[in-house]
């Protein structure tokens, strides 16, 4: 494949990551346990973080 096509797909795919992280994070379970415990869940920061890498990667893939 391409490699512009590899970069938007990693692109696209860390964008979905990325909000599925931050909804992990965002979410009424997550409030509550940081709220009594301090804790946030793996899964928001993976997430999150796998996201960032993935549009990072995807960027530079594109260029």
């Amino acid at each position: 494949m391409n490699n512009k096509v590899i970069g938007i797909v990693l692109i696209i795919i860390g964008a979905a990551l990325t909000v599925w992280g931050y909804n992990i994070y965002d979410s009424a379970s997550s409030q509550i346990g940081r709220a009594l415990s301090g804790d946030t869940p793996l899964e928001a920061w993976a997430g999150m973080v796998g996201g960032a890498i993935c549009i990072a990667v995807g960027v530079l893939k594109v260029k």
